[in-house]
């Protein structure tokens, strides 16, 4: 879907020099060090993540798979993942320190040394990549090195800074887990993981438009040009829109694709119907039609109650006896 600008600036990038600079030999205790480098993973994002990876699982293997393998993919996504989003916080270090929502983050507060940051970043994607290989198998493997690649040089690098549809083709990283989880159990991909891959993929920026509307002004002052940032509330809410009807479309293709029950079909539908009430409500308040909807923050809270939802009516769904 393409996007038009507003009559809004978007302030510039800031400078190296401009970025505060804490004394990176400071040392604290040995758990605040632990803390701090879990700090760097974001493991409640990991923890979105994972959620949808075991419910794929089940529905690949038609029941439940193999408990060690379940085991052995989840640790290695959440090692793959952790190691994106250290290297995430290591190439944002600059706008991190800039933005009132990072200016805690590790690398901010100086609690990590940028190097030390760097190193353990490497470590965990080298060590995520052989233990998909040696312990899960090698498709697996290909499609997590994706993955990052996708988070640290797709949408970090390249997208993040320079587009306002950043959030919408770097939110592919974040959609690979279901093919990870479907290629851990078959070793291959099918039109059924295609569909829970689109579900993830179009679900993405209502769920992060939203937040990115309540921190606009950290991410103007960053000058990062989300969405929100360079265009009309209106037009946030009118692709948000669009993206949903997208979403709850490839959630009801899994039901022919993959065999799904009725159950399934009236949860997907309900689910659907729920979360695209809310993104038009907000549509018509940022339309000037209606000065009540629901706030961004709710309607970002909501996007994750349906994708956990939705995922568990996947799994749950292949143990229904029609």
């Amino acid at each position: 879907m393409s996007t038009s600008r507003s009559t809004t600036p978007t302030p510039s990038t800031p400078t190296r020099a401009a970025v505060h600079r804490p004394d990176p030999t400071a040392r604290s205790g040995w758990r605040d060090r632990v803390g701090a480098y879990v700090a760097l993973t974001k493991p409640r994002i990991i923890e979105l993540l994972l959620v949808t990876t075991v419910p794929t699982m089940i529905l690949a293997e038609n029941g439940l798979p193999d408990l060690w393998l379940v085991v052995k993919t989840l640790i290695g996504g959440a090692l793959a993942a952790g190691s994106a989003n250290a290297f995430n916080c290591y190439l944002d270090r600059d706008i991190d320190s800039v933005m009132n929502r990072t200016k805690r983050r590790p690398l901010v507060t100086g609690e990590i040394r940028s190097r030390d940051a760097l190193i353990f970043a490497t470590a965990l994607g080298v060590v995520s990549l052989v233990w998909f290989a040696w312990l899960v198998n090698v498709p697996a493997a290909w499609l997590t090195f994706a993955a990052i690649a996708i988070y640290v040089v797709g949408y970090t690098m390249i997208l993040k800074r320079r587009t306002p549809q950043n959030i919408v083709w770097g939110g592919i990283a974040g959609c690979m887990p279901v093919f990870i989880g479907w290629a851990a159990v078959t070793e291959t991909l099918s039109w059924a993981a295609l569909a829970l891959f689109g579900v993830i993929f179009f679900w993405t920026p209502p769920h992060y438009w939203p937040l990115s509307v309540k921190f606009k002004k950290d991410y103007a002052t960053a000058g990062v040009p989300m969405l929100p940032v360079v265009a009309s509330d209106r037009r946030v809410a009118t692709e948000m829109v669009g993206h949903t009807v997208a979403m709850v479309a490839c959630s009801l293709a899994l039901v022919p694709l993959a065999d799904m029950s009725w159950a399934y079909t009236v949860v997907a539908a309900g689910l659907g119907g729920w979360f695209l009430w809310l993104t038009l409500a907000m549509l018509r308040k940022a339309q000037g039609r209606s000065s009540r909807g629901p706030g961004a923050m709710k309607v970002f809270h909501a996007s994750i109650t349906y994708l956990t939802l939705l995922f568990v009516a996947v799994a749950v769904d292949v143990f229904l006896p029609f």
